[in-house]
């Protein structure tokens, strides 16, 4: 009798229960619930409140009453969304966007930045500049006049500050070569006492035509490298420069400044510029295009 009684108890299956997976499921659909809730609440901006507090900070660091596009809080697609036509006018970029220019002698930049409403203490800095610069271009004028050598260095002023443009077919450079001529020796022995005493930075750029090279140079690249350092080496070896004033850098046939393949094009992006870097702030380095004397 005892021994049936055990076999029951071993035959008796014990229960399975098969809904154990709602538990985890219903766990799963409670942090769904959860993150789509978090979602749902930070992508609901104030926007009487992001403009008071937007107005708070403006007031707070002196830059007066600023004025908050809502077609940006609502969801434009774009950052220009909810300005006007003269809007983009007054910033001076147009209807079309910001247009750039080849302003030639090396990097191009854009178009003088307008000065109609420019801060007054901006612009008489930017004027200030200009006036030193062109008391430098003056002087440099003048040094080359007296050589003999005026025609064949090119000046201008841009957002950078002085660039010197050492461009002439043959007259500095030959083809593949990154030798200093007499003429372009007798331009920086020149040009150097100027230089060396002002204070501003210097930096040389060395440019090639896009005309492959060979022998020494595998690309354009150490060719234009080449010329700049040669440039660097003679100012500070020859002419004192302090060597912590002056750097050079090499771009190549990357910044042309006269498209084509004809001989006048590939002479003159064959060159060097002398940049003499303004130290002025980025916002009156930006007006000298437009202030500076034609």
């Amino acid at each position: 009798m005892s021994a049936g009684r055990r076999r029951r108890r071993v035959e008796e299956e014990e229960h399975v229960n098969h809904e154990r997976w709602l538990v985890s499921y219903s766990d799963m659909i409670t942090v769904l619930m959860a993150l789509f809730i978090v979602l749902f609440a930070i992508s609901q901006v104030d926007q009487e409140k992001y403009i008071a507090l937007s107005k708070s900070l403006a007031a707070g660091f002196g830059d007066g009453e600023v004025t908050v596009s809502t077609s940006t809080l609502d969801g434009s697609d774009g950052v220009l969304d909810g300005l006007r036509p003269q809007d983009l006018e007054a910033r001076g970029e147009g209807t079309a966007g910001l247009v750039e220019a080849d302003r030639g002698l090396g990097q191009q930049g854009k178009d003088p930045a307008p000065v109609a409403s420019v801060d007054p203490q901006v612009l008489a800095a930017a004027q200030a500049e200009a006036a030193h610069l062109e008391e430098v271009r003056a002087a440099l004028r003048a040094a080359l006049l007296a050589q003999g050598l005026d025609s064949v260095v090119q000046m201008r002023i841009d957002e950078r500050g002085l660039v010197l443009g050492l461009v002439a077919d043959d007259v500095f450079f030959a083809p593949a070569s990154a030798e200093l001529t007499v003429t372009a020796r007798q331009v920086l022995d020149v040009a150097a006492p100027t230089l060396v005493s002002l204070a501003e930075q210097v930096t040389i750029e060395g440019h090639a035509n896009v005309l492959p090279v060979g022998g020494r140079y595998p690309t354009n690249w150490e060719l234009s490298a080449d010329r700049a350092t040669q440039v660097l080496r003679h100012l500070v070896e020859r002419d004192a420069m302090p060597p912590g004033r002056v750097s050079a850098v090499g771009y190549g046939d990357a910044r042309p400044i006269a498209p084509g393949m004809d001989e006048a094009s590939l002479a003159v992006n064959r060159r060097v510029d002398l940049v003499l870097l303004s130290d002025a702030p980025e916002n009156v380095r930006a007006l000298l295009p437009a202030v500076v004397a034609p």
